[in-house]
C-alpha cells in the first residue's frame, strides 16, 4: 500500500520454523499442504511434515506448536500435527469465527477446513490461548501485534545471537519495516504500523527481525548443513540486513 510500485511482481516465500534445544522441539506455524496449494494456485516444494525429516523429526514428534495466526499459509497444516498443543491468541480465534468473516476481503486468506480443525483441537483440549504477551517455554515468548489479523502474534526466541523475533506477518518483507509500508491484507492499519515499531523492541537488534515471507531471509542467513532448503537463524545473519 502507498507504494508507486504496488503492482510490481514480488517473489514471496512461505516459511515454518523449528525451535530446538536439547530434546525440546517447538514448531512455529505449519505451512500448507499440496491440496491447499493446488486449490489456491500456489504449488509447494515440499509437504510441511516431510520438510522436518532432515532435522530427524516426524510430524508425530511435534507436541508444541505456535500458530502465529490462522491464515491458510500458517495454519494450513494443523491436521498434519495431531499430537501438538497449539498456542494461539484468543483474539485470533474470535476473529476467524466472528462477524468479520462476513466480509469477503477479510475471509479470503482463511480456509474453513483449517478453522474447523482449530475448533476440533479446542474441543480436544489441545489449544492454549494467550491474551497479549505469553510464555511458551524458557526463552520463547509470544506477543500479540495484530494489524494483519486481529490476533496475529510474533514469537521472541533467545538464541546464541541474541533475542530473535519471528515477525510472521507483522511484516511480510524487510521493506514493510524499513519503509513503513503496510501490506494490503490488513484488518487494522494503525495496529500494523505500530507493529513495525514493536518488532524492533522484541529483537536484540534489527538484524534479528525475521520477516514472514521475504526471500531475502534465505540469502542473509546461512543454509542448514542437513538440507539447502532449511535456513539456520540462531547464529545470526552472515549477510547484510536491509534494516
Amino acid at each position: 500500500m502507498f507504494d508507486d510500485n504496488h503492482d510490481a511482481p514480488c517473489p514471496i516465500d512461505f516459511f515454518l520454523w523449528v525451535l530446538q534445544r536439547d530434546g525440546e522441539v517447538i514448531l512455529v506455524d505449519t505451512g500448507f499442504d499440496a491440496t491447499e496449494g493446488a486449490r489456491r494456485g500456489r504449488p509447494i516444494r515440499l509437504d510441511p511434515a516431510e520438510a522436518l525429516a532432515p532435522l530427524g523429526l516426524r510430524a508425530a514428534d511435534i507436541t508444541t506448536l505456535i500458530c502465529t495466526h490462522l491464515h491458510f499459509d500458517h495454519a494450513g497444516g494443523l491436521h498434519l500435527f495431531p499430537n501438538a498443543q497449539i498456542h494461539l491468541q484468543a483474539a485470533e480465534m474470535q476473529y476467524a469465527t466472528g462477524p468479520c468473516m462476513c466480509h469477503d476481503a477479510l475471509r479470503f486468506p482463511f480456509t474453513v477446513d483449517h478453522i474447523c480443525e482449530a475448533v476440533r483441537r479446542l474441543y480436544q483440549g489441545r489449544i492454549t490461548f494467550h491474551d497479549g504477551d505469553g510464555q511458551v517455554a524458557d526463552g520463547v515468548t509470544v506477543h500479540q501485534i495484530g494489524g494483519h489479523t486481529k490476533g496475529l502474534q510474533a514469537v521472541r526466541v533467545e538464541t546464541e545471537a541474541g533475542a530473535l523475533c519471528l515477525a510472521s506477518d507483522a511484516a511480510h518483507f524487510y521493506e514493510n519495516i524499513s519503509g513503513g509500508k503496510p501490506f494490503p491484507i490488513v484488518v487494522d492499519l494503525e495496529a500494523m504500523l505500530n507493529g513495525f515499531k514493536q518488532l524492533r523492541t522484541l529483537a536484540s537488534r534489527p538484524a534479528l527481525i525475521i520477516p514472514g515471507h521475504d526471500p531475502l531471509v534465505r540469502q542473509i542467513f546461512p543454509a542448514h548443513p542437513n538440507a539447502d532448503f532449511i535456513t539456520r537463524l540462531d547464529r545470526g545473519p552472515t549477510g547484510s540486513v536491509p534494516l
